[in-house]
């Protein structure tokens, strides 16, 4: 039967190795390991004979760039894949994204450069005496530079979090230039919406905690409700984590007084379920709850030891007695803003 114009579309973009230097793409090998376990997913494995049955699981302890299945044309098996179930094509879509954001990541932690002292030198001022000179550089390098990963893992899952929820239950994730929800405040700009879905736009988080937001970040949250109900979209708040607090409550008090919806916990999780049909709610079960229900289950205040030890050509972190190892290839930097001066750096300063 072939593809139709939309599996196509998913099809190619799987195989697009879209933007920036670090950006990968799927290889046929990679294309034919997503679809044998998705096979497995959704009880379809007999029909895919050619495919082998111990397939190392998604989430296993491997190497991600091993995950592969030698096969001479997965498109033809992405072609039977679909035709077994309706929803199996957005199943790749969501899997394949999930995929190779976790390949792009490890790219990034094995070129993230290590920082320079003309980046971070200026602060050991602040600690200047507590260490020797050459511990406290030691310190600050090794602070920028899990600073920066991190916030390249921030950077990351917000292109893909979000989406993937939207996808997964059938609606789309709107940049704030192309949203219909507009700004009260400033009706020129539009508002980021998580999932827009019909007439409702949703915000989706993981959690929400009572750490204090800068008071502008928090009437921005408060003004979202607002914003939506203004444009004519019934408001939804979509919270995964039910851990109660003052800000959580304020926030469900902010939709409710604009006629939203609010989902909270448990209520989320089947709310996102009745809305992804059997397929897709597979896929938010194994790839999306699952994982972040264990890791909000393990969260504790107090944190493991950890080691981090630099060679040649890796990096070792040791916590809690486990060791991730990162082999490194560095490459130059992109230019870097997080270091420029704030615009009110002298407002504590006399004169």
């Amino acid at each position: 039967m072939g593809l139709s114009k939309t599996q196509e579309n998913i099809w190619q973009r799987s195989r697009a190795a879209g933007s920036g230097a670090q950006a990968v793409t799927l290889s046929d090998g990679a294309c034919a390991y997503l679809i044998g376990v998705i096979a497995a997913d959704l009880g379809l494995r007999e029909s895919f004979p050619e495919i082998p049955g111990d397939l190392p699981g998604f989430f296993d302890r491997v190497d991600l760039a091993a995950l592969q299945v030698d096969h001479p044309n997965p498109r033809a098996l992405f072609e039977r894949l679909v035709q077994l179930d309706d929803d199996a094509d957005m199943y790749y879509a969501c899997l394949a994204s999930l995929h190779k954001a976790r390949l792009k990541y490890e790219s990034i932690l094995e070129t993230q450069p290590i920082p320079t002292i003309e980046q971070v030198g200026p602060r050991g001022l602040l600690q200047y005496g507590r260490l020797s000179p050459r511990a406290l550089t030691a310190l600050l390098f090794w602070r920028k530079w899990f600073f920066d990963v991190d916030n390249r893992a921030g950077q990351e899952t917000g292109y893909l979090f979000e989406p993937i929820i939207a996808h997964a239950i059938g609606g789309t994730p709107v940049p704030a230039k192309r949203s219909p929800v507009k700004r009260h405040r400033n009706k020129s700009k539009g508002r980021q919406v998580d999932c827009l879905l019909e007439e409702r736009a949703y915000e989706v988080k993981i959690r929400v905690t009572i750490a204090a937001s800068g008071q502008g970040r928090w009437r921005e949250e408060l003004d979202y409700p607002v914003d939506c109900r203004r444009s004519g979209y019934t408001p939804v708040l979509l919270v995964l984590d039910s851990t109660p607090n003052p800000k959580l409550s304020e926030l469900e008090r902010a939709f409710r007084a604009q006629a939203g919806e609010v989902y909270v916990g448990q209520d989320a999780w089947e709310h996102l379920s009745t809305l992804a049909g059997k397929t897709m709610a597979t896929f938010l079960e194994k790839y999306v709850r699952a994982p972040i229900d264990q890791l909000v289950q393990e969260a504790t205040e107090q944190l493991p030891e950890m080691v981090a030890t630099m060679r040649d050509a890796s990096i070792s972190i040791t916590i809690g007695g486990e060791v991730l190892r990162v082999d490194r290839t560095p490459e130059p930097s992109e230019q870097d803003d997080s270091d420029e001066i704030p615009a009110d750096a002298d407002d504590d300063l006399p004169g």
